[in-house]
């Protein structure tokens, strides 16, 4: 009975990491869910756990390049150092594939690189919530995920390990929208945003929520990795929206 009861849990059985450690999204059943931590090595049949949030400590700073990683990457105007979201901020809504990503020319992205990859978000509580839910569009697109890992990957000694594993992700069938976010913390540099999703695939539809740990580094946010290149998310599959500001494409 438990074996048919994982075989109908999209969550019950992970496949494979993709950005595996960018979005470290899950693929089941065809579908694209919230984050996972990468690299794991589950038995396929074991239902997934939350596993516990790192904490996020940005990398100590060279004296001499303070004020630079401080500065926005591309000038972007407005900083924040403490203050909440409390309300679904405008955003122009535009498309990855089938996945909605937010644009706001307040709070980024403000510029694109030569491989794809969207980036520089504005040191504020809402420009990480554009960083975090630009990650769930960037990293589930595997034209640009081993790009956006190489940019998103926080600096630290399981920085290489982590983007060597995002190298191996692929697509899915399934599609992905952003449905809403609680943000967790935000201040001293650092950020937790809890993304949740609405995941569809075989007339199957899915709540599922991940939280992005960010550090403000080099100008922009990025995603924090532990010493061995894994990133732990709290991944949990969600009944509802309840608890969440709706928001989305």
């Amino acid at each position: 009975m438990a074996s048919d009861e994982t075989e109908q849990n999209p969550f019950g059985r992970p496949g494979f990491v993709l950005a595996a450690l960018v979005v470290v999204l899950l693929i089941v059943a065809g579908v694209v869910v919230g984050v996972v931590v990468a690299g794991r090595d589950d038995d396929p049949n074991d239902p997934m756990e939350a596993t516990p949030i790192p904490t996020v400590t940005a990398a100590p700073s060279d004296p001499t390049t303070t004020e630079v990683d401080g500065a926005s990457v591309c000038g972007l105007e407005g900083v924040e150092l403490t203050g909440s979201v409390s309300t679904a901020p405008e955003a122009v809504w535009e498309f990855q594939g089938t996945t909605g990503y937010p644009t706001s020319a307040a709070f980024g992205p403000a510029e694109t690189n030569t491989n794809g990859v969207r980036y520089c978000f504005q040191q504020s509580p809402s420009g990480a919530l554009f960083a975090a839910a630009n990650a769930v569009a960037q990293g589930s697109d595997p034209t640009v995920q081993a790009a956006f890992a190489t940019y998103f990957t926080a600096a630290g000694p399981g920085r290489d390990a982590a983007i060597a594993n995002a190298m191996s992700g692929s697509a899915s069938s399934g599609r992905i929208e952003i449905a809403g976010f609680r943000l967790l913390e935000y201040g001293d540099g650092s950020a937790r945003v809890d993304v949740a999703v609405r995941a569809t695939s075989n007339g199957q539809t899915i709540y599922a929520s991940g939280v992005y740990p960010l550090t403000w580094e080099d100008g922009d946010w990025k995603l924090v990795v532990s010493d061995s290149g894994e990133m732990q998310y709290n991944f949990a599959q969600i009944p509802d929206l309840a608890g969440y500001t709706s928001w989305g494409a």
